[in-house]
């Protein structure tokens, strides 16, 4: 049953006609409201991940509950299809399931308040915000264990249940909720920001509409859904064309020994509707690393690489939703069923993208991303330290952004554009590490006209013995270069005991011990490379050799020769560059590098860990067990 909104005005909105002044001025307002929700998370959270990071995601939607601001789209109208109970004034809902919400949060770890914002009786809009919790419980510290073969182990599920009730509290809901998790007052800290931005955006709707008038607000809303809506349905008329285009990528493996697996997505425009069809993604793992992908979440995906690729200005939010139509396999790796396991979806979601960037270029190669933005690696440290304190580290790290029509990809950036780095004095302020090293990889950004970024190596050195996990991608299949520009380098990390042997461990690996004085040598995987690399400009190279970005070796990669402290050799880069286009042949739209195939035959020796297996011989063995 439908979720049944008690008002005590049922009068309807009335229809105004906006000037365009007052228009631009909710807009902006709206934007600021959107931005204030983050400054008031950030000021009020606790936890490194949402108050050092910025892990967490706002939104601001209509009456209909539709996104006019935010970040992922809304879940708002499913979940009041959905959601059998009443909403009334001082309700406010809270959440960390995701199959209760079709995928609109991702995994447990993500807790969501949707507070229903009345005005006179009515519902005049909704806000809500959700962020990641260090900590919910489950089999492992952190609570997203790699080895999860169902979502009863990655710890608490939290129902829409109410966390206020016309406007009474439900203290016993949160005690019971903080005493499943092993950092409490980080949670109990970061859900009271939750709220607190909600509440704030709450506060900026009443203040417009009672500015503009209610009707009018509302008026401004819809024009503003409706003219994304117009502004959408001419760039896809313009940029998707009505023959099918398809694109694969892989995830390396599921942490438990089988991979790569196949993501697949078509593409086609049917007057004005565009199709994306995941039909050939392989079907769901017995392992963590399903993603449940919310289709109105990758519409809005979608929706933004468009804007942001083709007309930065449209302002993204739901009125486009029925141009596009998003077909998901059920039992596939993007819709697996309930209770799969869902901890470990990020190296999907980030696949996402890359499969984005490979889909929408390849009719307009000169708006191509080449891959790179393929995961969020996360570290995990926890134990007790010297005065029995529990220390529990959860951190998102960067890889390299891919390089783009636009040019070079950054350095060592997160694949979400708002996430900030921790910072490596709170890291050994607030934990017992020492931070030894944090730079860029050289070379390892894949080489084009437009550089790939690169990765980086950060290097731990555990003071107090634990255990760590890591969360990571990209180590098996590279990240593919385009228009003639090469892969980026793969992921790899190295584990220094004290006594100076070294151990190439797993990129998904969960519950490995450390003692005082290892060192965990986390390095990323670097963006591919964008156009012909023999056509960067040799000084550019020779100045990156100076900075520490390119190697004179790697320099060769461009035709480019210079020494070691980048003195460029103008005649020999020449020869050199004049040498290699008469060896080669025409450049690939894509370079993916080596095959599978041969990957696996050579993975042992390039990267010192054995090939995951087929993904079908782990479906045959589950199905025989």
């Amino acid at each position: 049953m439908p979720a049944t909104i008690i008002q005590t005005n049922d009068t309807p909105f009335e229809t105004k006609t906006i000037d365009p002044v007052s228009l631009d001025i909710i807009e902006n307002a709206l934007r600021n409201a959107r931005i204030e929700m983050d400054a008031t998370l950030v000021r009020t959270a606790m936890s490194p991940g949402i108050r050092e990071q910025g892990d967490a995601f706002p939104l601001i939607a209509d009456h209909l509950g539709r996104m006019i601001v935010g970040q992922f789209g809304s879940f708002i109208g499913g979940f009041l299809e959905g959601y059998d109970g009443t909403l009334e004034d001082g309700d406010m809902i809270f959440l960390s399931d995701p199959y209760s919400v079709g995928g609109a949060i991702s995994h447990c770890n993500d807790w969501l308040v949707l507070l229903p914002v009345f005005k006179d009786g009515r519902v005049l809009a909704y806000t809500a915000m959700f962020g990641h919790q260090s900590d919910i419980g489950g089999k492992v510290p952190g609570s997203m264990p790699i080895d999860a073969t169902n979502i009863f182990q990655e710890g608490v599920r939290i129902p829409p249940v109410k966390i206020y009730k016309q406007g009474v509290y439900n203290e016993d809901l949160v005690k019971l909720v903080l005493h499943q998790s092993r950092t409490p007052a980080w949670c109990a800290a970061d859900l009271n920001a939750l709220i607190a931005s909600c509440r704030v955006a709450a506060r900026r709707v009443i203040e417009m509409s009672e500015r503009f008038g209610v009707d009018n607000y509302v008026s401004a809303t819809q024009e503003l859904l409706a003219r994304n809506h117009r502004a959408m349905k001419i760039l896809l008329s313009q940029a998707i064309s009505e023959e099918p285009v398809s694109f694969e990528d892989y995830i390396c493996d599921d942490g438990m020994g089988y991979g790569p697996y196949k993501l697949k997505c078509t593409m086609w425009r049917d007057g004005d509707k565009v199709i994306l069809d995941f039909d050939g993604t392989d079907p769901q793992s017995q392992a963590s690393i399903n993603f449940l992908l919310n289709e109105n979440m990758f519409k809005m995906f979608f929706g933004i690489y468009m804007i942001m690729v083709f007309d930065p200005q449209i302002l993204f939010n739901d009125g486009f939703y029925d141009l596009i139509e998003v077909r998901i396999p059920e039992g596939s790796l993007l819709k697996p069923r309930y209770p799969a396991a869902l901890s470990g979806r990020t190296h999907a979601l980030g696949r996402i993208f890359d499969i984005l960037g490979g889909l929408l270029g390849q009719k307009t190669p000169e708006f191509l991303n080449a891959a790179g933005f393929s995961s969020s690696p996360h570290l995990f440290y926890a134990g007790t330290d010297k005065r029995g304190e529990w220390f529990q580290l959860f951190q998102i790290g960067f890889g390299g952004i891919p390089g783009r029509p636009m040019g070079d990809g950054p350095d060592g950036h997160s694949l979400w554009p708002g996430f900030t780095n921790v910072p490596n004095e709170f890291l050994e302020r607030y934990f017992p590490l020492v931070i030894e090293r944090y730079e860029t990889v050289p070379d390892s950004g894949g080489a084009g006209l437009h550089r790939g970024g690169n990765g980086i190596i950060m290097t731990y050195r555990f003071l107090e013995p634990g255990v760590i996990a890591i969360h990571d991608d990209r180590w098996f299949v590279p990240p593919w270069g385009v228009n003639g520009g090469k892969p980026g380098a793969r992921a790899r990390k190295i584990l220094e005991k004290a006594d100076g042997t070294q151990t190439i461990v797993g990129n998904k690996v969960e519950d490995l011990p450390v003692e005082a004085g290892d060192i965990l040598h986390f390095i990323t995987w670097g963006g591919g490379g964008w156009g012909d690399p023999l056509e960067r400009a040799p000084e550019l190279v020779a100045k990156e050799i100076r900075q520490g970005l390119v190697t004179a070796d790697g320099a060769r990669n461009y035709g480019v020769v210079a020494s070691a402290d980048g003195v460029l050799d103008t005649a020999a880069t020449e020869a050199l560059r004049t040498q290699m286009r008469s060896e080669r042949s025409d450049l690939p739209l894509f370079d993916y590098g080596p095959s599978i195939e041969e990957l696996r035959a050579n993975c042992l020796a390039e990267t010192g860990l054995p090939a995951p297996i087929q993904p079908r011989w782990h479906t045959q063995a589950i199905a025989a067990e």
